[in-house]
């Protein structure tokens, strides 16, 4: 079988103690990902084309390795690299400038920490728990709504009728 080679489309965002890196590649299988002090490595099969997606990012500034962690969702993979220098902003993820057009940054994340004082629990550790609570290392278990009759939200009721 021949394989189409590309890259991945991913965004990320900065924060005290950790980079997050999000890769979008839906249904993804095959999930290889590499975290060396200067770089990542990500590959995978997904997408309705089940393309091969292939990432090599030379990053900013060094990470830690064996600090850092990924989670795969239907959706994408998240990965959370841990900084060697906690409190030290990343301009960009790249250590070169160049524009990779699949490369954007996490607006919807990005928070300017910088000026902020420290808060009472990192990201980084949130990240773990949230991975901790969920299972696995790299696989969510499957969603199966819940049969609670208390799961409803208060916006189903039926809204009165307009005047």
């Amino acid at each position: 079988m021949l394989f189409n080679r590309q890259a991945a489309s991913a965004k990320w965002y900065d924060r005290r103690d950790a980079v997050f890196v999000e890769f979008c590649v839906e249904d993804s299988k095959d999930l290889q990902l590499k975290f060396e002090p200067s770089q990542i490595n990500f590959s995978c099969l997904g997408g309705t084309d089940n393309a091969k997606h292939q990432n090599e990012i030379k990053l900013f500034e060094a990470i830690e390795p064996n600090d850092s962690k990924h989670k795969r969702t239907d959706r994408s993979v998240l990965c959370c690299l841990r900084k060697s220098q906690a409190g030290k902003s990343w301009p960009r993820l790249t250590k070169d400038k160049a524009k990779l057009t699949w490369l954007s940054v996490d607006f919807n994340n990005w928070k300017d920490w910088e000026d902020d004082s420290d808060e009472e629990f990192s990201n980084y550790d949130r990240f773990s728990e949230m991975m901790g609570n969920m299972g696995g290392e790299d696989d969510l278990p499957d969603g199966e709504p819940a049969d609670d009759e208390d799961t409803a939200d208060s916006d189903d009721e039926k809204m009165p009728d307009l005047e």
